[in-house]
C-alpha cells in the first residue's frame, strides 16, 4: 500500500500554495505599511481631492486583483513545476509600477520614457524565459515537490528575485516617504506626530522641512525647536509663496487660513511676511515667528537682534533659539544694539567655547560640539 500524500510527493499544490503565500504576504504588507501615503497621494491628486484613499481597503483591492492576473496568467501559460513562480512576474511588474509611477503623477512630470521602456524589456525577457520554462517543463523528471525538494527552493528564489526587484523598481526614497507621511498626518490636524515622522534622520529636504515648520508654528514651537531638525532649504523655500516648495496632499489654504492670508502673485516668503505684518494693526504671534526664524535661517541675526523686541518683551522667557540667537549676537558685536542676559543660556554658551578650545582640528571640533550642542542655533550658525 503506497502511503505517500500527494502534497509531498506527485503534486505541485505545494509550490503553488507556497508562492501564493509568499506573494499575497510581501503584496499586502508593502502596501499597506510601506506605501500607504504615497498611495494616499496619488488619488488625492487624481481625483484632484474628491476621493480619500483607505490604506486597508486600498491594500486588500489591489492585492486581490494582483493575484486574479496571476491566477489568469498561470491558466494561460501553465507552469506548474520549477518555473511556477515565473507567472507571478506580471502582478509583481504592476505591483513596483503602481508606487513609481504614482511619483511622477504627483510631482506632475507625467511617466518618464524609461517608466514605460523598462517594464516593456522586463515583459518580452518574461515572454522569452516562459517559453523556455515551457520546453524544459516537459523534460523534467521531478516527483517529489515537499518543502524542501527542489523545485520548492527553485521557486522560492524566483519569487526573492521579484521581490528584489519590486523594491529596486518602486520608491523607496526615505524622504519622500516622510514627505508623505508628514502631509498625510498635518491634513489630519495630528501635528505631533507630523513632527515625529524621521525625527531621528539626518536626512531631508526643502519640501520637508516648509512642512515642518508649519507643524511647529501650529504648535506655537517655531522658536523653540526648529534648528533640532536638519535645516535643508534656504529662507526662500519656507512657504510655498514662489512654488519653490510644495503641499500636495495637506491643503496650502490651510497654511494660509493660520498665517491670516494668501499672496495674489508668486512672492518669496519674508516678502510675503511682511506684507502680512504691514496690513495689520497687530502682528499674529505666527506671522512674527516665521519671519525671526527666517532671519535666524539666512543668518540675519543683526536684523534679527533690531527687530524681536518689536514682538516679544525681552525680559520675558523667549524661545529657546530666539535666547541662543540673542546671546551669540552679544558676543559677536563690539556694540550690540540688544544685551541679553539669561542665567542658564549664558552657562551653555560657556560651555561651548570651553568644547571648542579642547579640540584644534576642525573636523574633530566639529563632530564634538555636534554631539553637544547639534539641536542648537549656534551649531547651525557656526558650521552648517
Amino acid at each position: 500500500m503506497n502511503y505517500n500524500h500527494p502534497l509531498r510527493s506527485g503534486s505541485t499544490v505545494t509550490i503553488r500554495v507556497m508562492c501564493a503565500t509568499v506573494f499575497v504576504l510581501f503584496c499586502f504588507c508593502w502596501l499597506y505599511f510601506f506605501q500607504a501615503d504615497q498611495l494616499a497621494m496619488t488619488q488625492h491628486v487624481l481625483s484632484h481631492g474628491l476621493t480619500r484613499y483607505s490604506p486597508l481597503a486600498g491594500a486588500l483591492i489591489i492585492t486581490t486583483v494582483l493575484l486574479l492576473l496571476q491566477l489568469a496568467v498561470s491558466a494561460l501559460v501553465k507552469l506548474t513545476k520549477r518555473s511556477h513562480a515565473l507567472t507571478y512576474v506580471p502582478s509583481m511588474m504592476l505591483l513596483a509600477l503602481v508606487t513609481e509611477i504614482s511619483q511622477q503623477i504627483e510631482s506632475g512630470e507625467g511617466v518618464s520614457l524609461w517608466g514605460w521602456v523598462l517594464p516593456l524589456l522586463v515583459l518580452l525577457a518574461w515572454g522569452a524565459a516562459v517559453v523556455v520554462a515551457r520546453f524544459l517543463q516537459e523534460a523534467e523528471t521531478d516527483r517529489n515537490f515537499s518543502l524542501v525538494s527542489r523545485p520548492m527552493w527553485i521557486n522560492a528564489l524566483l519569487m526573492a528575485l521579484q521581490i528584489i526587484c519590486v523594491a529596486w523598481i518602486g520608491n523607496t526614497n526615505a524622504v519622500y516617504h516622510y514627505r508623505m507621511q508628514t502631509e498625510t498626518l498635518l491634513a489630519s490636524g495630528k501635528y505631533e506626530k507630523a513632527l515625529d515622522v524621521g525625527r531621528e534622520s539626518l536626512e531631508s529636504d526643502a519640501n520637508l522641512l516648509m512642512l515642518r515648520m508649519y507643524a511647529l508654528a501650529r504648535m506655537n514651537a517655531l522658536g523653540e525647536r526648529l534648528f533640532e531638525y536638519p535645516i535643508t532649504a534656504d529662507v526662500d523655500q519656507i512657504l510655498p509663496t514662489n512654488h519653490r516648495t510644495q503641499m500636495y496632499y495637506c491643503p496650502e489654504d490651510s497654511l494660509y487660513r493660520f498665517l491670516g492670508g494668501r499672496p495674489a502673485e508668486p512672492m518669496a516668503p519674508l516678502h510675503f511676511l511682511e506684507l502680512l505684518e504691514r496690513r495689520d494693526s497687530v502682528v499674529a504671534p505666527q506671522v512674527a515667528d516665521y519671519k525671526l526664524c527666517a532671519l535666524l535661517i539666512d543668518r540675519q541675526i543683526d536684523r534679527f537682534a533690531s527687530e524681536i523686541g518689536r514682538y516679544y518683551d525681552l525680559s520675558d522667557r523667549l524661545p529657546k533659539h530666539y535666547r541662543e540667537a540673542l546671546v551669540l549676537y552679544r558676543h559677536l558685536r563690539s556694540n550690540p544694539v540688544v544685551v541679553y542676559h539669561h542665567a542658564v543660556t549664558d552657562e551653555d554658551w560657556r560651555n561651548l567655547q570651553e568644547l571648542e578650545s579642547q579640540y584644534a582640528d576642525p573636523t574633530e571640533r566639529k563632530g564634538r560640539v555636534e554631539d553637544q550642542y547639534g539641536n542648537t542655533y549656534w551649531y547651525y550658525y557656526e558650521y552648517l
